[in-house]
């Protein structure tokens, strides 16, 4: 066990849970490393969801959710919780996901520790400091004290380079491509009550951004019902977040309507079930641009930028904003124009192959020394 190698992974929510797992499991298959996973809370439930369908322990849970909590409460409870496991367990690199405040608070924790940050998915960029808010701020800090870049994308990379940061720049694929893969692999179930998938063109939709709280999402359920009502084929799958600012609203504008499905938050293979058994989505997610595209699906994204605009140029997703004018205009083109639905529906996805976890154990092989 001494001559091990210490790798800290540290992970909050439900996307960094579901894009680290396979990261998680290439390093436990590997010898030359002892593994410390450490969860800071920053989500609870739909975290534990995913860690068990992936059969993953957490080492270290810092416990930091609270009602209510702000971003300074996350980020202060999470610095002094790492501050205390980093002294102990002396980590040789410790790697982050993401562009979340525990991941940004991670980095921040091992860098006062002066030790490596690896990070995974580097390279995403709005080049709008406040869209989204608080992601682009969170992944551009952590871009200034990370040593080693995991890019998905060519343009990843390009955007680091020209960010001039300092450190190793990888181009790996996104490792949501692997967990989607490997999940998807066995035709995972999504049954929503009251729900006929096949009598319906089903439209799958989340929306949880804190850009499109307010007016913006009334907006944007507004769009949705106009959608049902052009399309009487059409019903809306739409599993809603746990935050009340997110809920409420949407569950007084479209819960009575009776082709729309509010459901609780599925969990992730639930998830992967709904995405391939929807004929398109309505996100604001970043993670489902990525994610549908592999199984075929277009993605109408529900917000004025994107950092992943890779997507766009492939033609695997449009960016249609929150108005609701342009939500039913882009919507009802897919639910009408044939061609143009295939056109999105067999672009190829550009964030990778199914591999990404593996490049990057490989990295950090050569980066420690071992192997």
């Amino acid at each position: 066990m001494t001559n091990k190698k210490r790798v800290g992974i540290i992970l909050g929510t439900r996307p960094e849970a579901i894009k680290l797992a396979p990261v998680i499991q290439v390093f436990q298959q590997s010898p030359e490393f002892a593994l410390q996973v450490i969860l800071t809370g920053q989500h609870r439930e739909m975290v534990e969801q995913v860690m068990q369908l992936f059969n993953l322990k957490a080492d270290d849970d810092l416990e930091i959710m609270q009602p209510k909590q702000s971003l300074s409460d996350i980020t202060c409870r999470s610095l002094r919780g790492l501050e205390e496991l980093f002294q102990k367990s002396k980590p040789d690199l410790v790697i982050v996901q993401g562009d979340t405040t525990t991941a940004f608070a991670a980095a921040l924790a091992a860098f006062y520790q002066k030790i490596p940050v690896g990070h995974v998915e580097a390279g995403l960029r709005t080049d709008n400091i406040y869209n989204p808010y608080p992601e682009e701020a969170n992944r551009r800090l952590i871009s200034q004290i990370t040593q080693l870049h995991f890019a998905p994308t060519t343009l990843a990379v390009e955007n680091l380079q020209r960010s001039g940061v300092l450190g190793e720049i990888h181009l790996t694929g996104n490792t949501v491509i692997d967990a989607l893969l490997n999940v998807a692999a066995s035709q995972p179930a999504c049954n929503v009550p009251g729900l006929n998938w096949n009598e319906y063109r089903v439209l799958l939709s989340t929306v949880h951004r804190r850009e499109n709280w307010g007016e913006p999402l009334q907006a944007i359920a507004q769009g949705f019902l106009q959608i049902l009502d052009k399309f009487p084929d059409t019903a809306l799958v739409l599993p809603l977040h746990r935050n009340p600012t997110v809920r409420e609203p949407l569950q007084a504008l479209l819960g009575q309507h009776p082709r729309v499905f509010l459901t609780e938050p599925l969990d992730y293979a639930e998830l992967v079930g709904a995405i391939g058994r929807s004929h398109f989505l309505l996100t604001d997610s970043g993670g489902l641009q990525e994610e549908a595209p592999s199984l075929g699906k277009p993605v109408l994204v529900l917000r004025e930028t994107t950092e992943r605009p890779e997507a766009v140029t492939a033609g695997t997703a449009k960016l249609v904003g929150t108005e609701s004018a342009s939500i039913l205009a882009a919507a009802a083109e897919l639910l009408s124009n044939p061609a143009a639905y295939d056109a999105m529906a067999n672009a190829i996805n550009p964030f990778g192959d199914g591999h990404a976890a593996e490049r990057i154990l490989q990295i950090v092989k050569n980066y420690l020394g071992v192997g």
